[in-house]
Order: structure tokens, then C-alpha cells, then sequence
């Protein structure tokens, strides 16, 4: 089968499409004919072994990409399933999380996939795993967002932003999208009710209060960050950092757990929402918004497998409209 391999850490034109053996599925696995993957900032933390902290985690791999196979979000149809796989059948079409997903196939255990609503194509479908789990936790789950609060989602036109501006909304929440202007229109479609163009305002100046924030760039500090709180409200870390740094993320996250110990509002961090985070019950409610139509994947771009290279260039450059997928046929 084709796949996209990462044979050593660097920037994505280490990427290479190559012929591999196509896996199978062991007792309690489930084998997924791969027909779009999403790319998404995982993929180039994991492809560049950035932050260096996260290979002694043994997050990443310490000498070399710990997943040869690059990818982790997909749609597909299940072509089999191991002994011990109650629910799932060949013929099923699915979304998730599925190691290896930039492939034709890709072999994954059951309570990481959720069945594809009908409503959506295998692109929108793979679009929603990582980064519509990540949103709904940082709004519902983490942020605890309650109908009439006032919201801000920095980077609301990225990947997560975009959902999370939409999980927010059917909350009932006022929410203010922060992004730049070529975004605008798209968040305010989403239903935002404000709009911030970052380079023109600085939205942590102080004189906008919001109950919930959710960074998802991490372009500032949490000391800075929590000027645009309410006295009791809640930021939500989700982001911060660059390849090659030693910390990247963990470091702005880690730096907003200390600062929460001597401040009045609350400071929180996202788990990532990666393989060993999710759970059948993040996949369940996010299909259901899916399926019932409340929350949208909003794709800014495909491109075929064998241009997997220049879709994780895309979005480590940091400016990606919505999500970014890769179609397999």
C-alpha cells in the first residue's frame, strides 16, 4: 500500500511517499481503509521531535519518530476487524483516531473510532477527530462555558478555533473571535458574535473582560493573557511554543499551572487529545454535534497523499484557514 513514512526527525520534506506492507488487524484491532486524513500541528511536533522535552516523555521518540507512518486523524471504512471487536463490521464507515493514518490503511483499536454521521463527506469527517475533541474539551469539558458568559477564542479561525467558536455558541455564549483579517467574515459566520483582527488590536490590553478564554496560539504569556479575564474567570491553555524549542507548549502550560496557585482566576490546561487521551465518550459527543448539525468542519484545503509534505508545511506556518486534509483514494 501507499503511505507517507518519517524515517528520521526534520522539517516535512523528510516526508516521502513510499510502498509499505499493509497491516493487520490482531485481536481486539480494527483495520480502516484510509479515504481522507486531517494534518494537523501534531503531525509536524511529531515529525521534527519538537518540543524536545516531549522525546524523554516518550511522546514523540527519542532518536527518531516513535510512528514511522506520519498521521493520526481519519475517515474511512472499515475493511476488518480482529477477534474480541463487538460494534464494528466491515463495510462500517468511521472517523477517528488511527495511528498511521497518512496511508491507504491504517489499523486502530475501537474506542478510538466513532461512526461517520451521514451528513458528512470522509474529508469533513476526517477533519473533526483531534481538533473538534480538543475544542469541545477546552470549551465544555475544561472551561466549563455556561449559557449567557462571554467568551474569546484566539485563533478562531484555525482548526480548533473553529470548532471551539461553534461548541461555544450552542452553549449559548456570547463568544469574540480573535484572528487575522482575511478569517474575519468565516468566524462571524460561525456565529461570533465579535470579531478581534490581531494585528491591528491588542486584545489583552485590559478594557475587554470575557468568563472563558481559549488560546490556542500561545503568542503571549498567561500573566498577559488573564488581563482580558473577569476577576474570577478562566483561561484555558492550549497552545504556545515553536519548532525546536526545549518545552515549547509543555513550557507555556506548565507556566500557567504555577500561576494559577496564586491568582483568583482559574488557570487550566487541554490534555492533548492525541491517542492516549481520548475516550469513546469525546468521540460520541462530537459525532453528535456533527450529526445533528451544530458544529460544522469548516476545510481550508486538501490535497492528494502524495503532497503530504506541503500540507504539514501549510500548517506549521501557523496561518492555516480552518483544517487542512489529505485525500486517499
Amino acid at each position: 500500500m501507499k503511505a507517507i513514512v518519517q524515517d528520521r526527525f526534520g522539517p516535512p520534506d523528510t516526508l516521502r511517499l513510499t510502498d509499505v506492507h499493509r497491516p493487520e488487524p490482531a485481536a481486539g484491532q480494527v483495520l480502516v481503509r484510509v479515504r481522507a486524513a486531517a494534518v494537523n500541528p501534531y503531525d509536524w511536533h511529531m515529525l521534527r521531535g519538537d518540543p524536545y522535552a516531549a522525546r524523554l516523555l516518550g511522546g514523540v521518540g527519542l532518536t527518531r519518530p516513535k510512528q514511522r507512518v506520519a498521521g493520526i486523524d481519519a475517515a474511512g471504512v472499515v475493511m476488518a476487524v480482529g477477534a474480541g471487536v463487538p460494534g464494528l463490521s466491515p463495510g462500517d464507515e468511521v472517523l477517528g483516531f488511527c495511528p498511521g493514518a497518512f496511508a491507504e490503511y491504517a489499523v486502530t483499536t475501537p474506542d478510538l473510532l466513532a461512526r461517520k454521521p451521514e451528513n458528512l463527506t470522509f474529508e469533513q469527517a476526517a477533519a473533526a477527530p483531534m481538533a473538534a475533541v480538543t475544542a469541545l474539551r477546552g470549551i465544555s469539558t475544561v472551561g466549563r462555558v455556561r449559557a449567557g458568559q462571554s467568551v474569546l477564542v484566539n485563533g478562531a479561525g484555525g482548526g480548533i478555533g473553529t470548532f471551539a467558536v461553534q461548541v461555544a455558541v450552542s452553549l449559548g455564549a456570547e463568544v469574540t473571535g480573535v484572528c487575522g483579517p482575511d478569517k474575519a467574515d468565516l468566524v462571524r459566520s460561525l456565529g461570533a458574535a465579535h470579531v478581534v483582527d490581531h494585528t491591528r488590536e491588542d486584545w489583552t490590553d485590559g478594557r475587554r473582560h470575557h468568563d472563558v478564554i481559549l488560546d490556542n496560539v500561545g503568542d503571549r504569556p498567561p500573566s498577559r493573557t488573564r488581563r482580558a479575564l473577569t476577576p474570577r474567570g478562566t483561561l484555558v491553555v492550549n497552545g504556545g511554543g515553536s519548532p525546536g524549542r526545549v518545552f515549547g507548549a509543555i513550557g507555556a502550560m506548565l507556566g500557567a499551572l504555577a500561576l494559577n496557585a496564586v491568582v483568583r482566576q482559574r488557570l487550566a490546561v487541554i490534555l492533548p487529545a492525541a491517542p492516549s487521551g481520548p475516550t469513546r465518550a469525546d468521540l460520541t459527543a462530537v459525532t453528535e454535534l456533527l450529526g445533528s448539525g451544530r458544529l460544522t468542519p469548516v476545510i481550508g484545503r486538501t490535497y492528494p497523499l502524495a503532497a503530504a509534505a506541503e500540507a504539514v508545511l501549510h500548517v506549521e506556518q501557523g496561518h492555516a484557514l480552518g483544517k487542512t486534509v489529505l485525500t486517499v483514494r
